[in-house]
């Protein structure tokens, strides 16, 4: 991959609909668990390790099945709100 270029990052299509309603089923879930949702969240999203979301209401599971580099995409454009 050439320095001087700019790389095309394509991020499979998902629907984000769906995507939201998993992110809050799992933030509820380690809500209801009383854990902090955003920074174990935060944690999976930066190391990819699933251990830091409970297994509580399949939520492990749930977020697993996301692909992560989507999770980042609709919190960046929720963000900037696009």
């Amino acid at each position: 991959m050439s320095k001087d270029k700019t790389s095309l990052f394509d991020i499979k299509k998902l629907d984000t609909k769906q995507t939201k309603d998993t992110l809050k089923e799992v933030y509820d879930s380690l809500e209801e668990r009383g854990y902090n949702p955003t920074n174990q969240i935060v944690g999976y999203l930066i190391s990819g390790d699933p251990g830091y979301i409970s297994s509580y209401n399949d939520a492990r599971t749930k977020i697993k099945e996301i692909d992560r580099a989507k999770i980042v995409e609709i919190l960046l454009d929720s963000f900037f709100d696009k």
